[in-house]
């Protein structure tokens, strides 16, 4: 099966095929209340790479779409009330809990999602949520850091991502953030593996077409975390960028890397202008 996959890939690129179903015109609105931005303006820092951005909920099928516009539908949900559990469960050696601090998440998190990936003066690195959320946890809780692309915190950042939906993703690309927005940058349009593929092979130059029976979308992470339907859980972002590197047939980075942590950033950069989905519904 995987070698198939990966012959589909080859003979994408030695041969691209027509944009058999480009992304659609219908509009994403979240309980009836929640206005999506899914196309918008690409933003001026890519150079003229896209013209236009396209969430990726533009791509999946009626089916797929549906179910993200509406809660009770949305499998991921289940995810955010488990966070919410943990949220208000005091954890660690400080006998505190994320409330502890910063009260309701509603309230707290809101336009948090947002900005992440986002530069940490403090800590003089770019931090993604996932870093920020294990921050707290060993350094205020005194509880043991979370698996970075593990089931608790992909619902934690679901959490999070939940009260920003609708807002237009703005993460910061200049300042000190913008040596590991250029790190990012060069590992999109790197090739890697035995199939030399990069990012910008499928997601900037193929988009709109078919490969096997997915539909490749322009790859923004506005989304995440995602419920895949393929696999019936939440997926984080990182472990997205490390099974694709590793469908390259390549050596890939580890999830919370400072490989990955750049990626996310200039990812995360090429969505400014779209909304907040997470969490998302994708195939």
């Amino acid at each position: 099966m995987k070698v198939r996959a990966m012959t589909a890939i080859a003979a994408l690129l030695a041969a691209p095929l027509a944009a058999v179903a480009g992304p659609d015109s219908d509009e994403l609105v979240v309980n009836g209340e929640i206005n999506m931005v899914t196309q918008t303006e690409a933003p001026a820092h890519l150079d003229g790479a896209l013209s236009e951005l396209y969430s990726g909920w533009r791509f999946r099928s009626d089916e797929t779409q549906a179910l993200q516009m509406d809660d009770f539908d949305n499998p991921a949900m289940v995810f955010v009330d488990q966070a919410q559990e943990a949220w208000d469960t005091a954890d660690g050696t400080e006998g505190k809990s994320c409330a502890s601090c910063h009260g309701d998440a509603a309230d707290s998190m809101a336009g948090v999602r947002a900005v992440y990936p986002k530069w940490n003066e403090a800590a003089g690195e770019v931090r993604t949520l996932e870093a920020q959320v294990n921050d707290c946890r060993e350094n205020r809780m005194g509880a043991k850091a979370w698996k970075y692309d593990g089931g608790d915190m992909a619902s934690m950042t679901a959490l999070i991502s939940v009260q920003s939906r609708g807002l237009p993703v703005n993460v910061a690309i200049d300042g000190p953030a913008q040596a590991t927005w250029e790190m990012g940058k060069e590992i999109y349009y790197t090739r890697y593996g035995q199939l030399e593929l990069s990012c910008a092979n499928c997601h900037e130059d193929n988009y709109g077409n078919m490969i096997r029976a997915d539909h490749l979308s322009q790859g923004h992470i506005n989304g995440f975390p995602t419920y895949r339907l393929k696999n019936a859980k939440l997926n984080t972002s990182h472990a997205r960028f490390k099974g694709c590197v590793r469908d390259t047939r390549a050596e890939t980075f580890n999830p919370g890397s400072p490989e990955f942590v750049a990626l996310e950033l200039y990812v995360a950069s090429r969505g400014n202008g779209l909304s907040v989905e997470g969490p998302s519904v994708r195939n």
